[in-house]
């Protein structure tokens, strides 16, 4: 039963308390600088990225068609559930680490050990996810060498060269990281308007019909390419048709996997219980709009077959005479996937912090530098994690990996909602979801039928990696806990 130990709200918000003490594990405090304004920059710039960029050509020409755009607003519709369970525990509990934290205060020490590495997974390979696709953009727009920058290259040097970068910027101090993800944030909005803006009068009835193509067997897909649930159900695996779509939506939830970060700096902000909501619903709002109408238009400038997998909406310009507007939307693009790296850097360092003064982690890596009020070792840890996979490992087996982690953790977030209320019915909830438990239960299962819809090799890779992550935590999570150390000190004293 000590798998199943709980951290106490009381215990959490003694952990988060001031700036002035050394705080629970002595690795020090974040420092509270953000404001709504910051969270939904901060929120815009991790979710307006890859997905429109990169995953919208991937899967438009491979598995979807034009019906990409029915993924998109599928998978923002669970993002959105996702969403406001997050800002009721944000804003209860505003604390680092989100989900992790909450799976602490909630079903017990060993899931909150599963949930924060597996949001490892999703924000540490989303930025190299994002990385490489940060380099092909860099290279289409400086006309720089394929076997270097494309995503065929085998060492890929622009995605290793913008993660180097960016790990300088975010170890140098929250408020100044919110300032360049700003900046980055307004030339990319504005750009994807623009994208609509301009786009649409390109759009042709031709390149929309027909919207959902007919389904087609899957060519050259063994056991392991299949979806599981096309496994499961004894299906033939196909491509395109309704199963494509929903296929496409697992995969394009990618696009909206980041905007919990947004509830993981809730400790770094002044005002949570209204700031978080706020971000959170914000964001989402914005990112589920331009996602629906970028991909509307990308799809009805070009047949989906001829659109271009590494940089599809600069190539859709291109194709339709518009050179310049390529040129201006390859550097919106660079901008966009910049700030999604910083903020991926920003969150997992803050969830590697969290686990860390639990004594999950090694608390000296946590600690938090006294000049930079960030945690200097653990970004620097990751950020090595994010350049080996950035530089080596092909895009989209990154990209399902994330999406696989992402809806995993958006699980037990759910089912978070309803244990809390329950446990704690006295917690002052400033954001309430509406019809729990019908909402969570509901989301929860909408995730998992995402997740069957992803390859059965994807779900092999995202078993290793937790086998990978229970093994760490049995040979030293488990024995280092803080909680467990004080559990056994007091039985101890009793036995005494």
């Amino acid at each position: 039963m000590q798998l199943f130990r709980t951290k106490s709200l009381e215990a959490i918000q003694s952990d988060v308390g001031g700036e002035d003490d050394r705080g629970g594990g002595d690795v020090g405090h974040l420092r509270k600088r953000l404001t709504a304004r910051h969270l939904i920059g901060f929120g815009i710039g991790v979710v307006i990225g890859t997905g429109i960029f990169t995953l919208t050509g991937i899967q438009a020409r491979n598995t979807a068609g034009p019906a990409v755009v029915i993924s998109f607003a599928i998978a923002g519709v669970v993002a959105l559930l996702a969403a406001l369970c997050y800002s009721e525990l944000a804003s209860s509990v505003p604390t680092a680490g989100s989900a992790y934290s909450y799976a602490y205060a909630t079903t017990g020490e060993l899931l909150a050990w599963i949930i924060g590495w597996d949001l490892f997974l999703e924000f540490a390979f989303g930025a190299a996810v994002v990385a490489r696709g940060w380099s092909a953009y860099i290279g289409n727009l400086l006309d720089l060498p394929p076997s270097l920058f494309g995503e065929g290259a085998t060492v890929n040097v622009g995605a290793a060269f913008i993660v180097v970068v960016l790990t300088v910027v975010a170890v140098l101090g929250i408020r100044e990281s919110a300032r360049v993800t700003t900046v980055l944030v307004v030339v990319k909005v504005a750009i994807c308007v623009f994208v609509v803006v301009a786009g649409i009068w390109f759009v042709k009835g031709a390149n929309l019909t027909p919207f959902i193509p007919a389904g087609a067997p899957s060519e050259g897909a063994d056991g392991l390419t299949r979806p599981l649930i096309s496994v499961i159900a004894g299906l033939e695996p196909a491509t395109f048709g309704i199963g494509g779509v929903l296929t496409a939506a697992a995969v394009v939830f990618f696009a909206y996997t980041g905007f919990e970060a947004v509830a993981n700096m809730s400790e770094e902000t002044r005002k949570p219980s209204r700031d978080i909501p706020l971000g959170l619903l914000g964001t989402l709002g914005v990112a589920t709009a331009l996602y629906i109408g970028v991909a509307f238009v990308v799809v009805g400038m070009v047949e989906y077959t001829d659109i271009d997998e590494g940089a599809p909406i600069a190539d859709a310009f291109d194709q339709v005479g518009l050179g310049w507007a390529s040129s201006l939307i390859s550097i919106a693009a660079v901008a966009g996937l910049t700030s999604v790296i910083l903020v991926d850097l920003i969150t997992v360092s803050r969830i590697g912090f969290a686990m860390g003064r639990d004594g999950l982690l090694p608390p000296g890596i946590a600690k938090v530098s006294p000049r930079t009020g960030t945690p200097v070792r653990m970004t620097l840890a990751y950020a090595a994690l994010v350049l080996l996979m950035a530089t080596f490992v092909p895009l989209e087996s990154l990209a399902n990996l994330v999406s696989i982690g992402t809806l995993f953790a958006f699980v037990l977030v759910f089912a978070a909602v309803p244990v809390l209320r329950r446990t704690r019915p006295d917690l002052p909830r400033p954001f309430r979801v509406p019809f729990s438990p019908v909402v969570p239960v509901v989301s929860a299962l909408a995730c998992l039928y995402l997740m069957l819809n992803l390859e059965v090799e994807t779900w092999l890779r995202f078993l290793a990696w937790m086998v990978l992550g229970l093994l760490v935590y049995a040979f030293y999570g488990y024995r280092h806990s803080r909680i467990g150390s004080a559990d056994r000190v007091e039985a101890a004293g009793r036995s005494d």
